[in-house]
């Protein structure tokens, strides 16, 4: 069996996605050219299928001006104690939303402060309390994401999560909680 070289099978591949790629463009330009149909005969079902709301979930969360916010607080909070931290805000998915790199932070506190925003809003507890926990459960530790250090503390509502923040980058975890703290108490400002 002959062996080829490197360049062909990049060739060779190349030409293969570029097939690909036509040939998916002429389908969907295909399937584009439909006939059309009476817009009445059309909607009646689609609000039909809607009108019960039974296959629709609502979340709640922080909109970008709330979780940006709250995370300029924490900095703020940081930076007035004359730490240099980084602050991310997550959603209830544990989305990054917000991430702040303050000047002067580490280069592992921005995944940091990530990471302990998640591990936050994933037990709807703070970390600090999390981390005692894993003297019991320290298999909680591989969880991938999760980074049990003080400096995550939900955001809730009606006893819900909704997003948390997360501060790393100062000298011990109490003081990037703290600063994550005071983040949350901005949003009920």
């Amino acid at each position: 069996m002959k062996k080829t070289s490197v360049r062909t099978r990049v060739l060779t591949g190349t030409v293969a996605v570029a097939a690909l790629a036509a040939a998916g463009v002429g389908a969907v330009s295909a399937s584009a050219e439909t006939t059309e149909i009476p817009a009445a005969s059309a909607a009646p079902a689609a609000v039909k299928a809607d009108t019960q709301n039974r296959n629709l979930a609502q979340s709640t969360g922080l909109n970008i001006d709330a979780a940006t916010r709250a995370a300029q607080a924490a900095l703020d909070a940081a930076t007035k104690a004359g730490q240099h931290v980084s602050v991310a805000v997550v959603d209830r998915d544990g989305v990054t939303r917000v991430l702040l790199k303050g000047d002067g932070a580490g280069p592992q506190a921005p995944e940091s402060a990530e990471r302990k925003a998640f591990t936050a809003v994933s037990w709807n507890a703070p970390t600090s309390e999390l981390a005692k926990r894993l003297a019991q459960a320290p298999n909680l530790k591989d969880i991938p994401g999760t980074l049990f250090l003080a400096g995550g503390a939900p955001v809730q509502s009606k006893g819900a999560p909704v997003a948390a923040i997360g501060v790393a980058g100062a000298p011990s975890g109490d003081l990037d909680e703290q600063f994550a703290q005071a983040g949350v108490a901005a949003l009920a400002k």
